[in-house]
C-alpha cells in the first residue's frame, strides 16, 4: 500500500549529519511515510551509508544520486519522483518531530480537500524553541505570501504541499555556472492554486550550520546572480503589497547589475516599480560587493 507522505532529504557531502534525521524517522510514531533522499552528486560516504540504512529495513527508503546541480535541481528530482499524495522536505541538517508524521497525515484526513494546497506548521530549534513566530489562530488557511507580506508571520515555516500542485508547477530553472535558486519560487506558484492549511505544531527541529545557505546568504547572492533575478520577477508580480514590490525591485536592480544584464529594465514585468527602485538597488548592490558578513539576519 503506498503511503500518504514523502519525506524528501535533498543532500551534498553531509554524511556526517543526516543519522540525525535517520534516527528521528525511526522514531516516528507513525510509519506512513517513504523517506526519499536525493543525493546531489555526494563525494563522501552518503551512498554506502544509506545502503546500509536500506539492508536494516527500518525505514522506507528510494535514494536517488545525481550530478550537483544545487538545492533547487535536487527538489527538481524529488517533485519529479514523488509519487505520494503529500511531501515534505526535511534539509540534511534537521530532524523531524516525533509526532510529525501522524500528526500531518491525521490533520490532512480530517481537513484536507482540493481547495488546499498543503499544509503549513512550525520550526523549531534544537532545544524546542519556535523559530520566529506561530502562525495565526484566527484563521484556518492562507496563502504562503500573504502570511509573511499581510499576517507578519517571521522566521522559517514547515510547509507540505499536494504532491499533484508541486508538479503542475514548472521546475526550478538551472543556470549554467550557478547552483542555487530562491525555494520560494515553487511557493509563489503554488499560491496561485489554493491557500495552506495552518497547523500551529512544530513538525521539523532545524539547525543552521555553519556550511548551510542561510548563514552564507550573501555569498549566495554574489554567486547566483541569474537565479535570484529570475525568481525577484516572479515575486515582484505575486507580492500583495506596495512595499513587497518595491523590495523585490530592489533585489532585482541589485541581481541584474551583478550578471551586468543591463536590459533588465526593459525585461522588468513591474516597469515602474524597477525604476522607482532603482537607487535602493545600486546601493544594495555596493552592500552586497563590499561587505564581509555574511547574512542580512542576526539570527533566524
Amino acid at each position: 500500500m503506498k503511503p500518504t507522505l514523502t519525506v524528501f532529504t535533498p543532500t551534498y557531502n553531509r554524511a556526517y549529519v543526516l543519522p540525525l534525521g535517520y534516527e528521528a524517522l525511526k522514531r516516528q510514531t507513525s510509519k506512513d511515510f517513504l523517506w526519499l533522499i536525493i543525493d546531489d552528486g555526494s563525494t563522501d560516504n552518503t551512498r554506502e551509508l544509506v545502503e546500509g540504512w536500506i539492508g536494516e529495513g527500518l525505514v522506507p527508503i528510494r535514494y536517488h544520486y545525481q550530478q550537483n546541480q544545487g538545492m533547487h535541481g535536487a527538489h527538481n528530482a524529488a517533485y519529479e519522483l514523488t509519487d505520494t499524495e503529500l511531501n515534505v522536505c526535511i534539509d540534511s541538517d534537521d530532524y523531524m518531530a516525533d509526532d510529525a508524521v501522524e500528526t500531518i497525515v491525521t490533520f490532512w484526513k480530517e481537513h484536507g480537500c482540493e481547495r488546499y494546497a498543503g499544509i503549513i506548521g512550525l520550526d523549531a530549534a534544537f532545544d524546542g524553541r519556535v523559530i520566529g513566530t506561530r502562525l495565526p489562530e484566527h484563521i484556518k488557511s492562507a496563502k504562503l505570501i500573504d502570511l509573511t507580506a499581510i499576517h507578519k508571520v517571521r522566521g522559517d515555516k514547515k510547509v507540505v504541499y499536494r504532491t499533484d500542485l508541486a508538479q503542475k508547477c514548472p521546475p526550478y530553472p538551472l543556470f549554467p555556472g550557478e547552483k542555487y535558486c530562491p525555494l520560494s519560487y515553487k511557493g509563489i506558484l503554488i499560491d496561485d492554486y489554493a491557500p495552506l492549511l495552518i497547523l500551529n505544531k512544530v513538525l521539523c527541529h532545524v539547525e543552521y550550520l555553519e556550511d548551510g545557505s542561510s548563514r552564507n546568504i550573501i555569498q549566495q547572492y554574489r554567486r547566483n546572480p541569474q537565479g535570484f533575478s529570475f525568481f525577484r520577477k516572479a515575486a515582484m508580480i505575486h507580492s500583495p503589497t506596495l512595499k513587497d514590490r518595491l523590495r523585490e525591485a530592489m533585489h532585482y536592480v541589485s541581481s541584474s547589475i551583478m550578471m551586468r544584464n543591463w536590459a533588465f529594465l526593459k525585461e522588468s514585468p513591474c516597469k515602474g516599480m524597477t525604476l522607482l527602485a532603482l537607487p535602493l538597488g545600486v546601493l544594495f548592490y555596493l552592500y552586497v560587493q563590499n561587505t564581509h558578513r555574511r547574512t542580512l539576519m542576526k539570527n533566524h
